[in-house]
């Protein structure tokens, strides 16, 4: 007789369990833990000011609810702000007043345009362009910037910076060009950091130059 009922408590409740889980419509049904379904990115460009949003799930320790998140410390309870219009954000060196990053790989008539070279053409940039181009470059465009390196050698077809259109390329054009790559040239943002990059384009130049 007991086994009978613990046999039908059990049942019932394994039912009830399974039951309990199906979902539909705003009924997500029984969730065994709720915070791994409903991730509570904070986002920082919005405020939710009702300090009971996300109760149901919340283990804060401040006890209020795991949406909420204004900025207690702010008297308006303000979060950041969207920067004001036409405003750019810089780099820790101040300059870079381009994302580049997020520009499409095939934006180089955008990058011709608006990418302008933070660094200035002295003597000194312009040699330390050239020990990097001499690591990164010369083994495809050679030392002359001819396309004559021993890679341009063998796979025909390496541009040389001073001659035909390559030779009118502005410095965003070829910023883009190293960090994004084109054709068979590929991207080198992994391997040289942003200022040496523009150190190369400097040396490219006195390239471009070169009669």
């Amino acid at each position: 007789m007991l086994k009978g009922i613990v046999i039908n408590i059990l049942a019932v409740i394994i039912v009830a369990g399974i039951y309990s889980c199906g979902a539909g419509g705003d009924d997500q049904g029984t969730e065994y833990a709720p915070n791994m379904y409903h991730a509570v990115s904070y986002e920082p460009l919005k405020q939710i000011t009702d300090e009971s949003a996300g109760s149901w799930l919340s283990n804060r320790e401040d006890g209020k609810g795991e949406y909420f998140n204004s900025n207690i410390n702010n008297p308006y309870l303000m979060n950041l702000r969207v920067p004001p219009a036409n405003t750019v954000r810089r780099d820790k060196d101040g300059y870079n007043p381009f994302d580049y990053y997020s520009v499409p790989k095939d934006s180089f008539d955008y990058a011709a345009k608006f990418v302008k070279n933070p660094l200035d053409s002295t003597a000194e940039i312009v040699d330390e362009g050239k020990a990097l181009y001499m690591i990164y470059c010369t083994h495809c465009h050679g030392e002359s910037g001819t396309g004559d390196g021993l890679v341009g050698e063998i796979f025909l077809g390496v541009a040389a910076y001073n001659m035909g259109r390559v030779k009118d390329l502005p410095e965003g054009h070829i910023f883009h060009t190293i960090t994004k790559g084109r054709g068979r040239m590929y991207p080198h943002a992994s391997q040289v950091a942003p200022d040496d990059r523009w150190k190369i384009v400097r040396y490219v130049q006195v390239l471009q130059n070169q009669n």
